[in-house]
């Protein structure tokens, strides 16, 4: 058994790990057992996978990198140097997907889908090119969002370095709070998961409330312009 496994088996025994465990829990163990065979790199493939598929939550894999690293397995340095390298390589495979999709292939896909259109496309585009510096930077900061604004940025063609600087800008600050959460709370890292969970909710609420919104308005354009063909519009 080696030196990393002894470290680490009182860890495992901290996620509460047993029968009838949660896919939370299972989640940490999966993590720990990552962090177990490849050191603090398995943080960063843990959260590199957690950007590619986002009901992974980071609020869960972070705290397990800043318990590892309170452990003395590797440094709090390490787990943010590699959690956060993690987050570019993730994002950066994401943006890659919209650069593949482009704006184009996007238009022809609003076009076949009831209530989209391909006006759109561009609307988003053009407010992203605008915005959309502040939204990469700040979208690394909100549950859901941090993954899948890579898509956009890809989209809009935002030029490499500075996708990747305000990634790594906005991922650093994100991972630093909930790895030092972990780190300073020790078994109680689950506390942190507990109170991010709260502004996921929120965050899945307000999209809720936004997608209903935007259908509830189509529908009713749509509905406007078979009464009265002359008013139709392309809102």
């Amino acid at each position: 058994m080696t030196d990393t496994t002894l470290t680490l088996s009182p860890l495992r025994a901290a996620t509460g790990s047993g029968e009838g465990q949660s896919w939370l829990t299972s989640l940490a163990d999966w993590t720990v057992s990552l962090m177990e065979i490849i050191g603090p790199v398995g943080a960063g493939v843990a959260i590199a996978l957690e950007n590619l598929f986002p009901p992974l939550p980071s609020e869960v894999v972070l705290p397990m990198a800043g318990l590892t690293a309170s452990r003395g397995s590797f440094t709090l340095f390490e787990a943010l140097l590699w959690t956060t390298v993690g987050s570019i390589v993730g994002a950066f495979m994401l943006y890659g997907l919209g650069r593949w999709l482009g704006a184009a292939r996007l238009r022809a896909f609003a076009a076949k889908m009831p209530l989209l259109h391909p006006e759109d496309v561009d609307r988003t585009v053009a407010w992203f090119e605008r915005h959309g510096g502040k939204a990469v930077f700040f979208g690394r900061m909100i549950p859901i969002f941090r993954s899948l604004i890579s898509i956009p940025a890809g989209v809009s063609k935002m030029p490499l370095w500075r996708f990747g600087l305000l990634t790594g800008a906005g991922s650093l600050i994100w991972n630093t709070i909930f790895v030092l959460s972990g780190y300073l709370l020790g078994e109680n890292w689950h506390i942190v998961e507990e109170y991010a969970s709260i502004l996921q909710y929120v965050v899945i609420g307000a999209v809720a409330i936004g997608v209903t919104w935007f259908l509830y308005a189509r529908i009713r354009s749509l509905l406007a312009s078979r009464q009265d063909p002359a008013s139709r519009t392309d809102a």
